[in-house]
């Protein structure tokens, strides 16, 4: 008699199933570290948009886009002057200045650039503004401030000091608060502790009243 058929399925040696794996693991990791690179690519703008916020938010944090000058003119003059800047930050002016106060119409440069002088802080605005956002921007003039509409300008509004310029978004664009708080007193300009008190409240400076020859 034969002895019996004792064979039977053998499972492959422990060693072999090792290898068979370890030669996955190179795979599994690639394709780990894949998904995790895409992930931080997909992640990444909203991080840096919840870190930075969008441009105009991150703008509005900081004074990073005042523009200064370098303004060393203060003559007196009664002719028209070309200013670099507009509106003008400094320079030759008029002998008399402007009245503290809201213009509804445009006022001479030659004028406002003496309330500078005085450390006068000149908020100027799209003269298709609403009524809303003059209100808005009147809210916010300082008593030793003129606001008046102006042609020309690179932005919705514009806020100047003597040797100091911001251009601003709009009346609700929230810099011009923090641009107030470093420059509002005046301390830029050459009369510091002046005001623009006693000026003449003609937009065109017409009216020599007490800001004469001063």
């Amino acid at each position: 008699m034969s002895d019996p058929d004792t064979s039977y399925d053998v499972p492959p040696p422990a060693t072999e199933v090792a290898t068979s794996r370890a030669s996955r693991l190179p795979l599994v990791l690639a394709g780990v570290s894949a998904a995790l690179v895409m992930g931080a690519a997909l992640a990444a703008p909203l991080v840096d948009r919840a870190v930075r916020g969008d441009e105009a938010e991150q703008r509005a944090m900081d004074l990073s886009e005042v523009e200064t000058f370098v303004i060393d003119d203060r003559a007196h003059t009664s002719g028209e002057v070309t200013y670099p800047q507009t509106p003008p930050a400094g320079g030759a002016h008029a002998p008399i200045w402007l009245a503290c106060g809201v213009y509804d119409e445009p006022v001479r440069d030659e004028n406002a650039v003496h309330d500078l002088e005085h450390g006068t802080v000149w908020i100027t605005h799209d003269p298709e503004l609403s009524q809303s956002d003059l209100d808005a921007l009147a809210d916010q003039l300082p008593d030793n401030g003129i606001m008046s509409p102006h042609e020309d300008l690179p932005s919705p509004v514009v806020v100047t000091v003597w040797e100091a310029q911001l251009a601003l978004d709009g009346a609700d664009d929230e810099r011009l608060g923090l641009f107030l708080e470093e420059y509002g007193d005046g301390h830029t300009a050459p009369e510091f502790g002046a005001s623009c008190q006693g000026g003449t409240p003609d937009p065109q400076g017409a009216l020599p009243g007490q800001g004469a020859n001063a």
